[in-house]
């Protein structure tokens, strides 16, 4: 990129030089996602469900003792996307789980 081009920042909402932009700091690695015990989770991680889970719009329920694999991390530190069978688009509080 050359020295005036400008890049819009989502974060701040504001448009910054990409000389900036290069030097700001990933904000998704930054956050540290932990599960009910205290373990730090990563991405690819297999999961445990410590209770019983209602779905909202799948009807149905996952129960404790459940595994979870491979896990994503969303970027905020309570959420993790998942896959399930029969279930899209899940995503889990991770309150709710213990790291395997």
């Amino acid at each position: 990129m050359a020295d005036d081009d400008y890049v819009y920042d989502e974060a701040s909402g504001e448009w910054i030089s990409a000389a900036d932009a290069a030097a700001q700091p990933d904000a998704s690695a930054a956050v540290e996602v932990r599960d009910s015990v205290g373990n730090l989770l990563a991405d690819g991680d297999q999961v445990t469900l410590i209770k019983d889970l209602t779905v909202k719009g799948a009807g149905q329920t996952l129960k404790r003792g459940t595994l979870i694999k491979s896990i994503r991390l969303t970027g905020d530190a309570q959420e993790i996307d998942c896959r399930y069978d029969g279930i899209k688009g899940l995503v889990l509080r991770a309150e709710f789980v213990r790291k395997r």
